[in-house]
């Protein structure tokens, strides 16, 4: 295991989804102490779209779904972390989170970062009766079922969870959670 961070850092899980996937990046680039967690699907996708998994920021620690136990989710136990972002969150990880499963290391970390009374922040891809979306080649419409919208309206209620709906929103929820991360760790 790597040894502890001076102070806690921000933790980002990727499924295997290509909506927001390109905003993601840009966000986690700019950011300066983050680790990055892969699903499987997550580094296959990232890979898919063209990017290095390895590469996305210079200053991160990176883990990949390899081991059934996931032991990373050690860190989260450690206090190696301060926040959790789930983004781009598919429906299957969605659907997995609210039903408890914790069978990848990303549900796996969400579930320990719950248990471990650290907050959550989940963009979720389906919120919307219709969307349009990058595949590797080209725009796809999709139009999520009713079962992944009631997922991802179940995962709202989660304590020391929140949803949102956009890149744009994950950005200004996260600028708010590190801004007060800090006040409240100056």
């Amino acid at each position: 295991m790597q040894a502890r961070p001076e102070r806690p850092r921000l933790a980002w899980a990727i499924t295997g989804s290509g909506h927001y996937l390109e905003e993601c990046l840009e966000i986690i680039r700019d950011l300066e102490e983050v680790d990055i967690f892969y699903s499987r699907a997550g580094e296959e996708v990232i890979r898919m779209y063209g990017h290095n998994p390895k590469s996305i920021n210079p200053n991160s620690r990176y883990y990949h779904d390899r081991a059934a136990s996931a032991p990373p989710v050690g860190l989260f136990y450690r206090g190696d972390y301060h926040t959790l972002v789930v983004a781009p969150a598919t429906s299957n990880t969605v659907a997995k989170m609210v039903l408890g499963l914790s069978d990848t290391l990303v549900t796996n970390v969400f579930a320990q970062a719950g248990k471990c009374r650290i907050p959550a922040i989940v963009l979720a891809c389906d919120t919307e009766q219709q969307v349009d979306t990058p595949a590797p080649d080209r725009e796809v419409r999709l139009w999520p079922r009713k079962i992944d919208l009631q997922h991802t309206e179940n995962l709202r209620s989660f304590e020391a969870t929140t949803v949102v709906e956009s890149a744009s929103a994950l950005k200004h929820v996260l600028e708010q959670r590190l801004a007060t991360w800090q006040d409240d760790h100056a």
